[in-house]
């Protein structure tokens, strides 16, 4: 059997922030929309307060909850002690589309990293004040396959680049 694959999904600033209060620290309905199109049909890997911040079960996806909190019980989604039986249960609960996303936060995302094959990226040209961060990325590990640049709508333009990064395999190096 195939493992699908896992993938990093995340939204970040120029300066790694990813959130700020348990919120994120924009509005982007551009990514929100190219968020939904991913991950539709595909188990979602988060922390306790990514789902918390989310404040709902995301329909159409299997909702896997990361959190040390015991008795945690949330109707419709798997709620796990551990990085390691999220992957269980994503393999478990995978989709025909054979991909696996893990959406946050902060921590969740260090624990992930090492076992990521691939981040899907939305780099917001601009600096943000914030209290979470996404990882420093190395750059020996990874390499950029595709990047498309795009201007938010509404007022504030705002720049933003939907970056696939691939780990490199020790024959791409």
């Amino acid at each position: 059997m195939k493992l699908p694959l896992l993938s990093l999904l995340v939204a970040m600033s120029k300066n790694r922030v990813i959130g700020k209060n348990n919120q994120l620290p924009w509005h982007l309905p551009e990514d929100l929309k190219h968020f939904k199109a991913l991950t539709m049909g595909h188990p979602i890997i988060m922390g306790r307060k990514t789902h918390e911040s989310i404040g709902k079960v995301l329909p159409g996806r299997t909702n896997i909850i990361v959190t040390r909190q015991k008795n945690y019980v949330i109707p419709s989604a798997i709620v796990v002690d551990s990085i390691q039986s999220a992957f269980a249960a994503g393999l478990e609960e995978n989709s025909a589309k054979n991909e696996a996303f893990v959406i946050g936060g902060e921590e969740i995302f260090h624990q992930a990293l090492t076992f990521s094959q691939r981040i899907y990226l939305t780099e917001i040209q601009k600096t943000f004040d914030g209290d979470t961060f996404f990882p420093a990325l190395n750059s020996q590990e990874w390499r950029e396959a595709e990047r498309t640049i795009h201007f938010s709508e509404g007022i504030e333009q705002l720049e933003y680049h939907l970056v696939i990064l691939d780990r490199k395999t020790p024959s791409s190096t």
